[in-house]
């Protein structure tokens, strides 16, 4: 019972549940060019590594899925080699999507290649319970901080800063912590069904130093109404981590913070019943989980070293 409203968090109507994505074989890869997925499997709320390679250097790679972009970065000293991430959002609708990737070669040749990703609906967990009216019935003027805070969080994860700011691999923010809880699940609150989780509850004891899990920009740091204090990262490339239930803020907006700085700690402010962290991720506006971020870019922030990412696809 320690996360009673802060699910109303989460930036979308409704949850859908997790389930399968799926990518099938290109039938568009200019010749020359290798576009990658780091598995042929995903999730509702899970990350996709992208990976464009080409046998020339490329400049002004792009991609484009369902209407978002995919922001692409240079590997360090592998000019050939691009990455991107794709994030599935926990709503995502059940159906087929197109991913397309363009590259211009320093020729002047461009290429373009695309992929097939199917998203198959699942189920996340689901929790009943009995709880005291306030937790479930906001008066008129929590509601309206509420709604405030929301659209001002949108607006937040809606800019994209067109640079990379991290630098090297992230990190789970709490030491010692390599696991999390309740991504996904839905509460229903005396009946009344709430929005999904939109991030990984953290377990700590009231007062652990809270890290920063890349570097970034902060861009928030003050005290919501569900997430008690709050610090909200921008990493970059439409990327941020939200640190929740902090017992206190140690940065101020403004302020780029390295890998592994302290932000607060841990604490049980906001709307739950004990302390932990509540650790949330957006990439381009999709919710998913921050361990996949911590799985797929957790060494040295890039594609090397890493097992080949599945699925080539190729003309």
């Amino acid at each position: 019972m320690r996360r009673m409203w802060f699910a109303m968090l989460c930036l979308g109507p409704g949850l859908l549940s997790p389930a399968g994505v799926t990518a099938k074989k290109a039938r568009s890869c200019s010749a020359g060019a290798t576009l990658r997925l780091s598995s042929p499997l995903s999730s509702q709320g899970s990350l996709l590594l992208v990976e464009l390679k080409s046998a020339q250097p490329l400049t002004e790679v792009k991609g484009n899925w369902d209407g978002k972009s995919v922001p692409f970065w240079q590997e360090a000293g592998r000019e050939a080699v691009h990455a991107g991430l794709l994030g599935v959002d926990l709503e995502k609708p059940p159906g087929q999507y197109e991913l397309k990737v363009s590259g211009q070669k320093t020729a002047g040749e461009k290429i373009v290649c695309s992929a097939r990703i199917a998203v198959k609906a699942g189920k996340f967990a689901t929790e009943r319970l009995r709880v005291r009216k306030e937790f479930v019935e906001p008066n008129p003027e929590q509601v309206k901080r509420a709604n405030e805070e929301r659209d001002r969080l949108r607006e937040i994860f809606d800019r994209v800063t067109p640079e990379r700011l991290w630098d090297g691999g992230f990190r789970v923010p709490l030491d010692g912590v390599t696991s999390g809880s309740n991504f996904g699940k839905r509460r229903i609150l005396n009946g009344n069904p709430g929005s999904p989780h939109g991030g990984v509850d953290l377990p700590g004891t009231m007062g652990t130093p809270v890290h920063a899990a890349q570097r970034g920009r902060v861009v928030l740091a003050e005290e919501l109404f569900f997430a008690g204090n709050a610090v909200v990262l921008d990493h970059g490339l439409g990327i941020y981590t939200l640190y929740g239930h902090l017992s206190e803020i140690d940065v101020k907006v403004g302020d780029t913070v390295e890998v592994g700085a302290v932000l607060g700690k841990v604490g049980a402010t906001g709307r739950v019943t004990g302390p932990h962290l509540h650790w949330g991720l957006t990439v381009e506006r999709a919710r998913v989980s921050p361990l996949q971020l911590v799985r797929l870019l957790g060494s040295g922030g890039s594609t090397r070293g890493r097992s080949t990412p599945a699925e080539p696809f190729r003309e």
